[in-house]
Order: C-alpha cells, then sequence, then structure tokens
C-alpha cells in the first residue's frame, strides 16, 4: 500500500489479479473525508490469474475471493428467497482489533473494536443485501452452553 498526500490518493497492490479484482468491486472508488476526497486505487499484479472471474459475480464470491486466506475472515453465507434482494452475511472472527488512533479516551491512544464495524465503515455502500457480523464465540465443545454436545 503506498499513500500519497500530495495527490490524496491510496494505492493497495494486490498480487494476485483475480484477489485484485474482487477488492476492487468492494472498495468505492472515493472516500470523502470533510472537505478532502481520497482517491482508492487497487493496482494487481502482473502475474496470470488462477481462477476464471465470473461474468455476474455475486457479493458472495467477492467476499470469499477477497479475504482468501486471511485470518481475521470465518465464512459467508447467502440467504435467498426470503426478500426480494439475497441477503449475504459476511462473518468475521471472533475477535477484538485495536489500532493506535491518538484517541484521548483511551490511555494508550486505541480504538478498540470489531472487525465488523471496520467492514461496514470500509466497504462500498452501493453493496446490496450485504450484512457484516461477527461469529459466535469458539468454544471447547463446539456447541454454545445450555445445549448437549
Amino acid at each position: 500500500m503506498i499513500y500519497n498526500n500530495n495527490e490524496k490518493t491510496v494505492e493497495l497492490y494486490v498480487e494476485d489479479p483475480t484477489k485484485a479484482f474482487a477488492i476492487d468491486r468492494l472498495l468505492p472508488d472515493e472516500v470523502e473525508y470533510g472537505n478532502i476526497v481520497l482517491e482508492v486505487k487497487v493496482i494487481p499484479g502482473n502475474k496470470a490469474s488462477s481462477e476464471e472471474i465470473p461474468e455476474n459475480p455475486t457479493n458472495d464470491w467477492l467476499f470469499n475471493t477477497a479475504f482468501k486466506n486471511s485470518p481475521v475472515f470465518a465464512y459467508t453465507k447467502t440467504i435467498s428467497g426470503l426478500f426480494s434482494n439475497d441477503l449475504t452475511y459476511v462473518v468475521f472472527k471472533n475477535r477484538v482489533v485495536q489500532f493506535f488512533n491518538d484517541n484521548l479516551n483511551d490511555i494508550h491512544g486505541l480504538v478498540s473494536t470489531l472487525y465488523q464495524e471496520i467492514a461496514n465503515d470500509v466497504f462500498s455502500d452501493e453493496l446490496n443485501g450485504v450484512c457484516y457480523c461477527t461469529d459466535i464465540e469458539e468454544r471447547v465443545l463446539g456447541t454454545p452452553l445450555g445445549e448437549w454436545p
């Protein structure tokens, strides 16, 4: 990733062209911060694509391709036939993420949040029927309390 403050651009370099395609479709072309507009560019690598890109990629395909091998991604689940449009749930692992943000409310200057909140802020508003959520807590037996294994 390269941020150019003079041109107000961020360039994301993605080695896999298929993954770059998916990320480019999920991210907005620009983000407005007050009176500043940041342009977002996704730059694919030169290697040949190992996967075919569908003619009309679904939200499910886009997120699974973009987050392939990501340690924070759990899975996607698409529900069809319930509403006029499909609903795609993008599920992240049950972990808190912290990052420095000069937060005066935190002794360390950090913000603590969930990946679903970051996804909701980062990904394009033009994605219809996408819900971001957090997976249930991982338990030793793999079932919620009160259920027989």
